[in-house]
């Protein structure tokens, strides 16, 4: 077996989409020949824990080492499970955070993983590090380990970092101070992995000195075997159940898709009154004080912050799977883990989306229906096409190739196919 040092912030029993890449790239790479170690955050205060992923990573039995920081996570972890604040104090909050801290609050948090790392590369031979980023600072801070100790890295960008959808730059110094930052550490870097070919280019654009096969690209994905228990339900009436999995954020809202609905509850009430919306995930008190203005209330099933096995339970239960992103530039870039989920259920997708990466893979998949994401005209529309097909039993099928190329355990092979190939090359 070959040993990989796995730098990975977001790790169960964090829950959310953003640990899952990453644990199941752990979980999977014993059946390529590497074992890896983790080095993650220990206590946390988050708005969401999920030990059904906890124990997925100890059942495929993952050395897992915890370390704690200074970061605001860390500090307050005896709260432990959080509420996630209204948008606007969240957004304001962010952006006081993006003020003081550069590249991140996490700075404290990577800076002990470096250590730790160092630890465990002075007692055991390690023979590649891999490092996922967000937190970016995890990068520019392992990035320095790989100078001291000529060990191949490789980092994994579940999203950009300069000039990303989330960044905010309160002064031109930020702006620089972050670009000179990335730059430093992908000069480090032996390999850039990234989910989709939008970031890619992005890379290539903004870093002149990056070639084309310096980037490969592995997309998001799903686990099969999540999907393979019997966890299909006997439906109690046989109303058309459309399903969004996940968070509500930023520019990331379910308003444009309620407002078509509820203009489908006046134009065609019969029609309503056969469809559930069914929302799984921290839908927060913004968007049920909406639901209960919109009077939608009996139609709308909130089912709260669920754990990885119950949320694919209610996935597969659905017939229709909803997702949106904002129609705004530096969106395009985004590759959503839920997506990826919804195409391992193999059920068709409403992509409320603009042109992007997202919009690409739903078109790839081919059983999508595809409109902007605030045309409430649009979705409104498009539910009574979906609903017609519904019941006539004419909803699209899947791309089979495409979705297999999304698999955990085939992308996890790309991925140890690309450490193997520093083992060849020294």
């Amino acid at each position: 077996m070959f040993k990989v040092l796995v730098i990975a912030y977001y790790f169960p029993p964090m829950g959310l989409s953003g640990v899952q890449r990453t644990l199941k790239f752990a979980k999977y790479m014993s059946e390529f020949n590497w074992e890896p170690t983790v080095i993650t955050a220990g206590d946390t205060a988050y708005f969401a824990h999920d030990m059904s992923l906890l124990k997925e990573a100890e059942d495929a039995k993952i050395n897992i080492v915890r370390t704690e920081g200074f970061d605001p996570n860390s500090i307050l972890a005896s709260k432990g499970t959080v509420k996630i604040p209204r948008e606007f104090i969240r957004r304001n909050l962010s952006r006081a955070s993006k003020t003081i801290f550069i590249p991140d609050n996490k700075i404290s948090w990577s800076q002990k993983a470096a250590k730790k790392a160092m630890e465990l590369l002075k007692s055991e031979a390690f023979d590649l590090i891999y490092v996922t980023i967000p937190p970016y600072s995890a990068f520019s801070e392992i990035a320095k380990i790989k100078k001291i100790y000529d060990i191949p890295l490789i980092v994994d960008y579940r999203d950009p970092w300069y000039g990303n959808h989330f960044a905010f730059y309160p002064s031109p110094f930020h702006k620089v101070k972050h670009k000179k930052m990335e730059d430093t550490a992908l000069r480090a870097a032996d390999k850039v992995i990234v989910i989709n070919r939008r970031i890619k280019e992005h890379l290539l654009t903004t870093y002149k000195f990056l070639t084309f096969d310096d980037i490969v690209i592995i997309p998001q994905g799903y686990d099969s075997h999540d999907f393979e228990n019997g966890l299909i339900e006997k439906r109690p009436d046989s109303k058309m159940r459309i399903t969004y999995s996940g968070i509500f954020y930023e520019d990331i809202t379910p308003k444009y898709f309620l407002k078509a609905f509820k203009k489908i509850s006046l134009e065609r009430p019969d029609i309503a009154q056969n469809i559930e919306l069914h929302f799984a995930g921290l839908f927060r008190k913004e968007n049920e004080k909406l639901v209960r203005k919109l009077n939608l209330q009996d139609f709308v099933v909130n089912h709260g912050y669920l754990d990885h096995v119950q949320t694919i339970k209610i996935i597969k239960n659905s017939d229709i799977l909803w997702m949106m992103l904002p129609d705004i530039k530096s969106y395009d870039v985004v590759s959503t883990g839920k997506l990826f989920e919804y195409f391992g259920a193999r059920k068709p997708v409403l992509a409320c989306v603009g042109e992007g990466a997202s919009k690409s893979a739903s078109l790839e998949y081919g059983a999508s229906y595809i409109v902007s994401p605030n045309d409430i005209d649009g979705i409104k529309n498009i539910i009574y096409k979906i609903h017609s097909q519904f019941k006539n039993n004419e909803l699209p099928q899947p791309n089979e190739d495409f979705v297999l190329r999304h698999d955990r355990k085939y992308l996890t092979e790309l991925l140890t196919k690309q450490f193997q190939f520093y083992l060849r090359s020294e």
